[in-house]
């Protein structure tokens, strides 16, 4: 038996089809809501608690398929049932038998659509626990880098081959890439592991600072200078310096940085005595540097002295079977230290997760996982995850078509599900055999 009173949105564009769904509903003694649009369903669904969303599928501007994937990841717990007027439009019904979705064929009857109701409400009430991830081998582990990709693999053996020398290495990549991990893996898994490794973010210290930092100064060499200091050169020495933000660096800065490369050498700030040193540089950058060199931003002479060895590590949109692997170390890492367990993530969450962009790459994948660690209770449902994660439609590109080709495509699809029977598609389409054929022409 139904229980009663329970919300239901009705979406059509077609208002005989929602007079008839509201007084069959309404005599089951259901609250309707109805939207002849989905821009006008989402924003009930916004004010409103709905405990079952019917739609149709063909709409116009934005598809009933749309608003079941949108309501699926926004609104997990909302039931839905989808009424088609047959069941071969772009193979939709394939995508509705998973499960997920009831479905119901026009035309029904009353007791058929109470049927569907009820099917629909109670299934959502008795779902199962999600299922457990398998994640992949976890031995794709380098340095503190992780993955299995092609892309990730390329990095590597790049790394493998300047790990035991000291070549200049230039690490490029977009903002969350994770350039420093790579010169780590560069200093970590090498022969000079043990050296110092001196990581300089450029970008964060402040330009008439950035000389004094990195060469050092004597006392008296400015206002402030009251003894005579090391810079991280000097830190670094028998080391790695690891400069990041490289593209951020002054041209006194940057005329500096190559009288080191060339001469092994630095002097500090007012003083006219070097001192040798045996560094192995890598600087990353996320700008374009020959771009930068065009518009005199950026040293060309020291551009080539930096990238003796060129390292361009992938966005992550670029290496997305790599992400249940990440997922995994970061429900391990935080859900430790968030939770004091280890917590799970359900099959349908990470589907989303592999199909976003991820346009901050892997730093936005790492705090999208944080927080829905932390919104969770054991396992990580879509509904934990970020909005901007999630479906959207964008109205503003939704396609719109000419009459007659919206015409025509339905005609073709009516004539493919009963095989090419003019007289059969005429019925269907409540028009004679003749009207038919001239529509064809």
């Amino acid at each position: 038996m139904t229980l009663a009173k329970e919300n239901i949105l009705l979406v059509d564009d077609d208002i005989d089809i929602l007079e008839l769904l509201q007084r069959h509903l309404q005599a089951m003694n259901f609250h309707t809501y109805k939207a002849v649009s989905v821009k006008e369903a989402l924003q009930i669904l916004e004010d409103t608690t709905i405990d079952l969303l019917i739609t149709d599928i063909q709409m116009p501007e934005v598809d009933g398929l749309q608003l079941v994937k949108y309501v699926d990841e926004h609104y997990p717990a909302l039931p839905k049932l989808v009424i088609t007027g047959y069941p071969s439009v772009h193979g939709v019904l394939d995508v509705l038998k998973s499960g997920e979705t009831n479905y119901l064929i026009k035309p029904f009857t009353k007791q058929e659509l109470q049927q569907a109701v009820d099917k629909s409400i109670s299934s959502y009430k008795q779902q199962a626990t999600p299922e457990r991830i398998k994640f992949p081998n976890q031995s794709a582990v380098y340095g503190e880098m992780i993955g299995q990709s092609a892309a990730f693999n390329q990095v590597v053996s790049i790394i493998e081959r300047v790990k035991n020398n000291k070549a200049t290495v230039l690490i490029q990549g977009e903002s969350g890439t994770g350039k420093e991990l790579v010169a780590r893996a560069i200093h970590y898994t090498g022969k000079y592991a043990r050296a110092p490794f001196i990581v300089v973010n450029c970008g964060a210290i402040p330009e008439n600072l950035l000389e004094a930092e990195l060469f050092g100064y004597i006392k008296g060499a400015f206002t402030g200078a009251d003894d005579t200091r090391d810079g991280f050169f000097q830190a670094a020495n028998h080391g790695t310096i690891f400069l990041d933000e490289i593209g951020t660096a002054s041209m006194a800065v940057q005329t500096k940085l190559l009288r080191v490369l060339q001469e092994k050498e630095v002097s500090k700030i007012g003083s006219r005595k070097t001192e040798k040193i045996d560094v192995r540089v890598i600087a990353a950058t996320n700008s374009n540097l020959q771009e930068d060199i065009k518009t005199d931003a950026f040293r060309a002479d020291l551009y080539y002295r930096l990238t003796v060895v060129e390292i361009k590590v992938p966005p992550l949109r670029q290496r997305k079977s790599d992400i249940p692997l990440l997922v995994n170390k970061f429900l391990q890492k935080y859900g430790l230290e968030y939770k004091d367990r280890l917590l799970r993530i359900s099959p349908k969450a990470l589907s989303v997760l592999e199909r976003y962009p991820w346009p901050g790459n892997i730093r936005e994948l790492e705090n999208a996982i944080q927080r829905a660690i932390i919104m969770s209770d054991g396992t990580i449902e879509v509904q934990h995850l970020p909005a901007q994660l999630k479906y959207q439609i964008n109205f503003n590109d939704a396609p719109f078509k000419p009459l007659r080709t919206i015409e025509k495509e339905y005609i073709e699809r009516v004539l493919n599900y009963v095989n090419g029977n003019k007289s059969k598609a005429a019925e269907i389409l409540e028009i004679d055999r003749k009207t038919l054929t001239n529509r064809l022409k």
